[in-house]
């Protein structure tokens, strides 16, 4: 399942190539960064980080789809999706990654369930972390992320 593709229409707000904004910033609907952000986002719908911005903020949405770069933690409470022109230094947590080949991330993903709906309470899985793990494949390429790691020729040896 992929995030359905918006037309121009259906984008609540655009800050396009160009743009500079420093700043809290919240909102609701679909918006879509291609200038460069600095600071805290917040919303419960949908965030589009294209492929020509640069964004250095903790970030906490309902879905977010990356194309570009971000510096700073993403917490999604549906998804995240990352694109092979990504690059992320900072930590996700979300319940559905999607990592495409190409893409690039440093930092660690924490993959949260939704919640128990018999016991009313969140259930936990072990977190999904980089430690350990060689440099040169904690930085580089990610393959097919979405719930494990699978290793594709990124490391030394490999």
């Amino acid at each position: 399942m992929r995030l359905r593709r918006v037309s121009s229409e259906e984008i609540a707000g655009f800050l396009d190539q160009g743009t500079a904004i420093t700043g809290e910033l919240q909102f609701s609907g679909t918006l879509r960064i291609d200038g460069k952000f600095h600071g805290s986002i917040s919303t419960a719908d949908v965030l589009t980080i294209g492929e020509h911005a640069v964004v250095h903020a903790d970030i906490k949405v309902g879905e977010i789809e990356i194309h570009g770069r971000v510096s700073g933690n993403i917490e999604a409470k549906r998804r995240i999706e990352v694109r092979p022109t990504a690059h992320i230094n900072g930590d996700l947590r979300t319940p559905t990654l999607v990592v495409e080949a190409g893409a690039t991330f440093d930092g660690s993903s924490d993959m949260i369930p939704g919640r128990n709906q018999e016991q009313g309470e969140r259930t936990r899985e072990p977190k999904q972390r980089f430690e350990g793990v060689d440099e040169t494949y904690r930085s580089g390429q990610i393959c097919g992320l979405s719930g494990q790691i699978e290793s594709k020729g990124l490391g030394p040896g490999a």
